[in-house]
């Protein structure tokens, strides 16, 4: 049995796949959406054998791509020939649900040729045999975006995790504006800046002479501290009024060096009390 986790997100179009995909994103999951199911059993095999450090995969795969329903079937069981446990999640949701988000959005229909309610019809009548092979149904009909995000991510939780705040960390550089899902901002431009030391500058926060360096002020360290008296406080009251996940943002003047340093600081943090946590470094790479 292969080690590599794989889930597939389908079901109808407007139902909140790209939603859900977004949320295993967020807890380490690889993402690709609308990947032809041809290439399924390639990415895979490349997956496994060149990233060791992926262990879980999630693709939407669903009627945008032609060929499909013609294929699905005997490309999944090929998968599960080779060794592969694939999850299928399947989203829908009502008629009435599905018109109202088409003509709120103005999407296309996948199945553009006829009207939007016909389209629903023939989509969720195509999609039956899948939906009945699928591991996990979910009806989206009355969900709003986080609450599908709450689903999918407890679903696919560990069971010792499943009940705790997730916590979303971004460094960001102010130059390029504010992360707008951002819940608590974190301005650490008071901290020494490793732009201005010319064996630094090259580098980012992932360095460990530049982690070194930032670290190292005195300031840092009390920062560090206060912040994380702050977490102790915050983040137990934001789990017993039953919010599901939060996004802390650390933010310097380009988003590659202290920024990234403190947002992977917090990340151990967290790490170490076993709250289920995501970093993601937005403009580490920007110039």
């Amino acid at each position: 049995m292969n080690n590599l986790r794989v889930v597939i997100i389908t079901g109808l179009s407007g139902s909140g796949k790209s939603t859900a995909l977004r949320a295993l994103e967020d807890i380490g999951f690889y993402c690709v959406d609308n990947m032809p199911v041809v290439l399924l059993p390639q990415f895979l095999e490349i997956q496994s054998d060149k990233s060791k450090d992926i262990s879980q995969v999630a693709m939407v795969m669903d009627l945008r791509e032609k060929s499909f329903i013609e294929t699905y079937k005997g490309i999944f069981e090929q998968i599960k020939a080779r060794g592969y446990k694939i999850e299928i999640v399947f989203l829908y949701a009502t008629d009435d649900a599905l018109l109202h988000r088409f003509s709120e959005t103005r999407r296309v229909h996948p199945l553009s040729s006829v009207s939007i309610m016909e389209g629903i019809r023939l989509e969720r009548e195509q999609l039956r045999a899948l939906e009945e092979m699928a591991d996990k149904v979910i009806d989206t009909t009355s969900c709003n975006v986080h609450q599908l995000k709450d689903i999918v991510q407890r679903h696919f939780l560990p069971s010792s995790t499943a009940r705790r705040l997730f916590i979303h960390l971004i460094s960001f550089g102010y130059r390029y504006g504010l992360p707008a899902d951002a819940d608590l901002v974190l301005d650490v431009r008071f901290l020494p800046n490793p732009y201005w030391v010319e064996s630094l500058k090259s580098f980012n926060g992932h360095h460990q002479d530049v982690r070194r360096y930032v670290l190292s002020a005195e300031a840092s360290s009390i920062f560090l501290q206060k912040l994380f008296d702050l977490m102790e406080f915050l983040i137990p009251l934001y789990e017993k009024e039953g919010k599901p996940r939060i996004t802390i943002a650390v933010g310097c003047t380009g988003g590659k060096h202290r920024s990234v340093v403190m947002a992977n600081e917090l990340w151990s943090y967290f790490s170490g009390r076993d709250y289920p946590v995501n970093v993601n470094h937005r403009d580490v790479g920007k110039s």
